[in-house]
């Protein structure tokens, strides 16, 4: 399967794990919850799809890569007790609690959050010294004698041994306590995550064009040669970094990350096409709806991948204008939210200030609790960020009476709904001077087709678009799903053997 459908079984592994009975016990008991073995290729997202499902779920997660431990890290340092056995009293060595185990307590004390997940990455390729250990664990879910805390659920990762010479074989036993899934890399299922994470539009470009240069892995007489999901993802930070700081991008750092010669010297090449296409066409004038007549000539003149370049760059901005748009909408509500408490407490006669505090309290506690269990994702972080900035602002108009703090605490709400619905009707006017683009200057319907099905696929575009509409995409989609259909249809008749009719006549019938 594919790495969101991975996502997805262990998301329901996860919850169906914790479920409980009317009398407040596991329905699965925790001896009989296996746990998961995640097993594919390097890179592929394994690390990622954990977090997101803490995220979504609301629950801690503790991360650990195997291969970092020795035996003493993950079981713990050996002591002397005394015990006495009857009338017998020996010396018995005993451990101390594993490192990763006692993460997970500190977790539990610092965030509250009593559930969550372990994930444990490369756990069949760790050292000689640890491997019975961690075949016990599998077993058991102990490090000695400490159990995995009740409520947490153990999560596995590896990778097959084509990949990794260290990797160890399981036998029948071990691999009939776990609950395996197998990965395999899809580029189409990346892009999507790729597009929720802001890869670099170029990389997202290239890749599209060339499917086949998103994942390989390729045994040389001079050693490996490869380039992953993770290689692209991490270069598209450094290609942002880069262009921040205005530092030329070349194939010595591209090949840093993309470790496969030819690929990185292919994505190079593009790569100086791509930033040709950017400093040519005026993409924010086009979604301004004032197409330049260069532009146009160019448009006429263009092939295929460079149209295909425009169409990715022209998305890439209203992607980050539908993001912007979004964020604001959920500061909009995170202050809802606060502004309601803050009503309560002026209503109680607290002083505008202190209720102000009390909320932007509130929030760096969510924040905090956030970070601690890695339950909440970097953007929510912001988003209440954001909120306490807008709370600070507001002070400054609070300061008479409760009724005119309230009245001013009405009004900045105003403000900010003011300000969110004309940033929307704003990014509206751009998403229909694209499709006005794509009819009247382009004329490709291979192109409009692609931005429709972009549209779709691209989180932050098709979440405005589901909350604030767009007449333009409802329209081009319905005449997309229309032709498909159409061709479908066509493509049915042509497979049909109809040569017998010609020999029949309507009495036989």
């Amino acid at each position: 399967m594919n790495i969101k459908q991975a996502k997805e079984e262990i998301k329901n592994t996860v919850k169906a794990y914790l479920t409980k009975d009317a009398y407040g016990q596991y329905v699965i008991p925790i001896s009989r919850q296996r746990p998961v073995f995640l097993l594919g290729a390097p890179g592929i997202g394994k690390t990622a799809i954990m977090e997101q499902i803490a995220q979504e779920l609301g629950i801690s997660m503790v991360s650990y890569s195997m291969t970092h431990h020795t035996r003493q890290s993950a079981l713990g340092l050996p002591f002397i007790v005394k015990k006495a056995y009857g009338e017998m009293e020996c010396n018995v060595t005993e451990y101390t609690m594993s490192e990763i185990i006692a993460t997970i307590h500190d977790v539990m004390e610092e965030s509250g959050i009593r559930q969550g997940i372990l994930f444990l990455d490369e756990i069949n390729c760790v050292s000689e010294t640890l491997s019975s250990t961690m075949l016990e664990f599998l077993q058991y879910k102990r490090f000695g004698k400490h159990h995995v805390p009740e409520g947490w659920i153990v999560v596995t990762a590896g990778n097959p041994p084509e990949f990794n010479n260290s990797v160890h074989e399981y036998d029948i036993a071990t691999w009939d306590r776990l609950k395996k899934i197998n990965v395999e890399p899809d580029f189409n299922v990346w892009k999507e995550y790729a597009y929720s994470r802001g890869v670099h539009v170029a990389i997202i470009n290239y890749l599209e064009m060339k499917p086949d240069k998103f994942y390989e892995i390729e045994s040389t007489p001079e050693g490996k040669r490869f380039v992953t999901a993770r290689g692209w993802e991490d270069l598209s930070d450094m290609i942002k970094l880069y262009e921040q700081n205005e530092i030329p991008v070349d194939n010595t750092l591209i090949s840093q990350y993309v470790q496969h010669s030819k690929i990185a010297r292919d994505f190079a090449n593009y790569l100086i096409l791509f930033q040709k296409y950017k400093a040519d066409y005026k993409v924010e004038q086009i979604l301004a709806g004032k197409v330049p007549v260069q532009t146009k000539d160019m448009v006429a003149k263009a092939g295929f991948d460079e149209r295909l370049s425009l169409v990715g760059l022209l998305l890439d901005s209203c992607d980050t204008k539908c993001k912007d748009v979004m964020e604001q909408n959920q500061v909009l509500k995170e202050a809802f939210n606060s502004f309601v408490a803050i009503k309560d407490e002026l209503a109680r006669n607290i002083p505008a200030s202190q209720a102000i505090d009390n909320a932007i309290n509130r929030n760096n506690e969510r924040i905090r609790i956030g970070k601690a269990s890695n339950s909440m994702s970097k953007n929510d972080m912001n988003i209440l960020m954001r909120c306490n900035t807008c709370l600070e602002e507001t002070l400054p108009d609070m300061q008479g009476t409760s009724a005119e703090s309230f009245k001013a605490l009405k009004k900045a709400f105003a403000s900010l709904k003011k300000n969110t619905a004309t940033a929307a009707g704003k990014v509206n006017k751009i998403l229909a001077n694209l499709f006005a683009f794509a009819d009247n200057v382009v004329q490709d319907d291979r192109m409009t087709s692609i931005i429709v099905s972009e549209m779709t696929v691209r989180v932050n575009v098709s979440s405005f678009v589901t909350h604030y509409g767009c007449p333009e995409y409802y329209a081009h989609n319905k005449k997309l799903l229309f032709y498909e259909r159409e061709k479908e249809l066509k493509d049915m008749i042509e497979t049909l053997d109809l040569g017998d009719l010609d020999n029949e006549t309507p009495s036989d019938h």
